[in-house]
């Protein structure tokens, strides 16, 4: 319960948790080192040094009682180290600086343990003068600052500073350099995830040059895989084409009403081998340049039969994008909610790190436990929705997800809440 409070607060990066990792150790040492130090020494150590300095001004105030003050300052102040002489009783007003931390201690004592003092003035950092009001007049006494305290504390205070924050600049220079290969392999990862390939050399220590080897083996793989989908499918499909061309051109030549069904078998099983080979192709092919996503998706729309208006929310602007991927799985997206609504909407969102195309219609709605199957090809489903209607062969949606994650992006099923059919949403990271 604690845990997950603070968690809240811990940053949210890498880097940030190892400065906050390295910091808090090292501020918390100061910390400790002053509070005991000052408080433990200096405190003690101004204690004891002003009290034995009490004992010899008491005596050189009562020898002060029986003799002038020039021959006590003359004789017993200067043998005490004392500078003694006439006060005019008015108080300097002067209060010790900020980071004065000893005389704190030096000023009360005085004030308790001396009788008729009247001023202490800590303003000189290396001297203490104190007004005292003796029986024969008023007396300033001044005397060195080290008689009552070993070093001032704030030296020792600032040093730590200093030392400290010189020792943390040289930790995160040094931390940089041990995050940065991390850091390089989380953006060539999150570059493949988008569909791109850049280069990347593992360095770093040995944990982290074994995570990026792994890294770069496990890429290679999915290229070839992806590779071998691609080569097997289009080799399918494109042999296919052969004999689905001869067969039209066979029932061209014949007539009768019975051939018109051969006709609209054979054209289903050409729709089937050119849906293979979008599926099949590979997006990452196409090179990705600044798209003008409102252009693209109104040509779309104004294509489709009814034609359809796209609504925009935000401020519009080009995006990098592989456009022809992007197109295809649009126009998935609209032909699908045209085949099973008479009311379609498409809404482009352009929001501070992402942008969402919603695609929305009134007809059945996919139910929730499906909507993950739905999105995987070749998957007919069974409800209203199916995609075993018509002539559609389950790669529509397939190929939208498929393009929506080459962009390192997600497709995304729920109910349209406006029109009451299914609502697709693609959310593209910019």
């Amino acid at each position: 319960m604690i845990g997950t409070y603070f968690k809240r607060f811990a940053p949210q990066t890498l880097y940030g948790r190892a400065a906050a990792i390295l910091l808090l150790p090292m501020l918390t040492l100061q910390l400790a080192v002053a509070v005991v130090f000052v408080q433990r020494h200096f405190e003690d150590v101004t204690v004891q040094m002003t009290n034995n300095l009490l004992l010899e001004i008491k005596m050189g105030l009562d020898e002060r009682n029986d003799r002038s003050i020039e021959d006590v300052a003359r004789t017993s102040a200067r043998t005490l180290n004392l500078d003694l002489h006439e006060w005019d009783g008015v108080a300097s007003g002067n209060a010790p600086v900020f980071y004065d931390i000893s005389g704190r201690t030096i000023t009360p004592m005085l004030f308790k343990n001396l009788d008729r003092v009247k001023d202490v003035d800590l303003s000189n950092l290396d001297q203490v003068t104190i007004g005292v009001q003796s029986a024969k007049g008023p007396i300033e006494i001044v005397f060195s600052r080290y008689r009552v305290s070993a070093s001032n504390p704030h030296q020792v205070l600032v040093l730590m500073v200093f030392t400290g924050a010189f020792m943390t600049v040289i930790a995160f220079l040094f931390l940089r350099n041990q995050l940065r290969p991390i850091k390089l392999l989380s953006l060539a990862s999150s570059a493949f995830g988008r569909g791109h390939s850049v280069a990347f050399n593992p360095s770093g220590a040995i944990e982290v040059r074994a995570a990026g080897q792994s890294f770069l083996n496990m890429r290679d793989r999915i290229e070839r895989q992806i590779e071998q989908r691609t080569m097997i499918l289009s080799g399918v499909s494109h042999d296919l084409r052969t004999p689905i061309t001869r067969l039209q051109l066979g029932l061209e030549l014949l007539g009768g009403p019975e051939v018109q069904d051969l006709k609209k078998d054979v054209d289903s099983m050409r729709l089937m081998v050119d849906s293979f080979l979008n599926y099949a192709r590979d997006s990452a092919a196409d090179p990705v340049a600044d798209v003008d996503l409102v252009a693209l998706v109104s040509d779309l729309g104004e294509r489709s039969d009814p034609p359809i208006h796209p609504q925009v929310v935000g401020l519009p602007r080009l995006i990098a994008l592989r456009s022809v991927p992007i197109a295809r799985a649009i126009e998935n997206l609209l032909v699908n909610a045209l085949r099973y609504g008479d009311q379609v909407r498409i809404l482009i969102c352009f929001e501070a790190h992402d942008i969402v195309i919603y695609v929305a219609d009134n007809g059945p709605s996919i139910p929730a436990d499906q909507r993950e199957q739905a999105l995987k090809p070749f998957i007919r489903l069974e409800a209203a929705r199916g995609q075993n209607q018509g002539n559609c062969v389950g790669l529509g949606l397939a190929i939208a997800a498929d393009v929506a994650r080459s962009h390192g992006g997600v497709l995304i099923l729920n109910d349209s809440a406006e029109l009451g059919g299914l609502s697709a949403e693609m959310k593209l990271p910019l």
